[in-house]
């Protein structure tokens, strides 16, 4: 008897594991001191005592062993580096900009931008904020002001592109602070804060000829451009049969200048870098960055380090790689769906988002849901899992109230090239566990709150509730 034909082809990543780092499964008791020792926050959980770790794909990715190859012709120069060149060579060539200036991460570019261009009482239009961004514009005397698309903060909307800017939106504020106090329009790829949710290429062009009407640059946040290029090309017409590097190159090139953290698309541990069209501004960032990094031919990067970023960055716009690298993260978020968990539709580029909000109706917002629940899953299976709502929105600048933000989330970050389909099994299973007992689960209170970026080291305990909680 001949054997049924598959429905579908299965697919496999597009490559072959050479080196395996031991994890290993804690017991439910130890996991449960561990919280509460790091006072439900899991950014204090020591990494040895996590055995799927979720938190971020910040500097968590595989490198390739072309990449590994590459650290060993690191050129430790002062001055001058080749492997400088080598990084300025594929920055231009895969992202179109003329002029680069490497940082040690993502937020270094931040910084310098936001100092070169940022002046007392300047408006910050963007497709809704991100954290180190939005404190970096308020630290230089900005404000930052969401225009994007409403769907963008309704977790069950299927809108293809929930990154779009809102055009209206950005009108008024055009309108009501003018243009001389707008430095810059501040755009992400693939919005973290919204759920990985990527941008069309239609919806720049038309920010690009907005923007163009009244001189003011765009910046884009790059960190997850190609995952945005990769969305494009599944789900705009026109781009279907478009390479993703070529899909990238144009979306690039309707925008001004870019911020990047290469520890996400660039596959590399460490690094990142400002690059601009502008060369007024090209000239301020590097003699900025040697007073807060390093030369502007290292910005606080050892020779190696660029190197492997500079292959990194070739790697990670291969069709295949990118293919399979959100097919990673969808193969997990459709285990969710499938069993009716509520998650952040569609699924994002780089992680599921679970909705903490759906999870905890019980559990008001100031009691932090998205924390809880982020403690509750590593007490469940050792996965963890960070935060995204109240407690990352951060207090007001000037009010020095809460931040209330329409979602409340709990981001499952997919590291590339790390883990298998077997680990997103566990995974799966532990989020549909703790959804199964989400009914005794019970917020938490803050403890500490550091000044800046609080949930990064902010610590909770159990708030005053009923008995029966699962984080107990």
């Amino acid at each position: 008897m001949p054997f049924p034909k598959p429905t579908r082809r299965s697919w496999a990543e597009p490559w072959k594991i050479k080196m395996v780092e031991p994890i290993r499964l804690t017991t439910r008791a130890e996991r449960l001191e561990r919280i509460r020792e790091a006072g439900y926050n899991t950014f204090l959980l020591r990494s040895e005592d996590v055995y799927i770790d979720l938190l971020t794909d910040s500097g968590t990715n595989a490198m390739s062993d072309r990449q590994w190859a590459g650290l060993m012709l690191g050129d430790e120069a002062y001055a001058g580096s080749r492997n400088f060149y080598h990084l300025w060579e594929n920055i231009n060539h895969y992202y179109g900009y003329k002029y680069i200036v490497p940082t040690h991460q993502g937020r270094a570019a931040e910084h310098i931008l936001s100092k070169a261009l940022i002046h007392e009482g300047d408006i910050i239009p963007g497709n809704m904020y991100f954290t180190t961004t939005r404190l970096h514009q308020e630290l230089a005397g900005g404000t930052f002001v969401d225009v994007i698309i409403d769907e963008a903060h309704d977790p069950r909307n299927e809108h293809p592109f929930k990154g779009n800017v809102d055009l209206q939106k950005l009108q008024r504020v055009i309108d009501e602070a003018g243009p001389g106090k707008i430095p810059y329009v501040c755009l992400a790829g693939t919005v973290n804060m919204a759920g990985g949710q990527p941008q069309s290429m239609a919806n720049l062009r038309a920010v690009r000829e907005l923007c163009n009407r009244y001189s003011i640059p765009i910046v884009l946040d790059a960190t997850r451009a190609v995952e945005n290029a990769y969305f494009i090309q599944q789900r705009e017409p026109g781009y279907e049969s478009k390479k993703v590097a070529k899909i990238l190159e144009e979306y690039c090139s309707y925008t001004d200048t870019s911020t990047m953290s290469a520890k996400k698309d660039a596959l590399v541990n460490i690094g990142g870098w400002l690059a601009t069209n502008d060369e007024g501004l090209y000239q301020e960032a590097r003699n900025l960055v040697v007073v807060y990094e390093g030369l502007h031919t290292y910005g606080g990067l050892a020779g190696r380090d660029m190197e492997a970023m500079a292959r990194g960055i070739v790697e990670s716009v291969d069709d295949d790689h990118i293919r399979t690298r959100v097919g990673q993260v969808e193969y997990l978020g459709r285990h969710l769906i499938d069993w009716e968990i509520p998650i952040v539709r569609p699924i994002g580029g780089h992680a599921v988002f679970l909705d903490a909000r759906a999870f905890y109706p019980q559990i008001p917002q100031t009691q932090y849901p998205a924390q809880a629940l982020a403690a509750n899953l590593y007490v469940d299976s050792g996965v963890r899992s960070m935060e995204r709502g109240i407690v990352s929105a951060g207090r007001d600048p000037k009010s020095h109230e809460e931040r209330k933000p329409s979602l409340e989330l709990v981001r499952l970050t997919i590291p590339r090239r790390v883990y298998t389909q077997a680990h997103m099994d566990v995974v799966a299973e532990s989020v549909l566990e703790v959804y199964a007992e989400r009914a005794q689960a019970r917020g938490l209170k803050m403890t500490y709150e550091p000044k800046y970026l609080r949930f990064f080291q902010a610590r909770f305990d159990l708030a005053d509730a009923a008995t029966g909680a699962k984080v107990a």
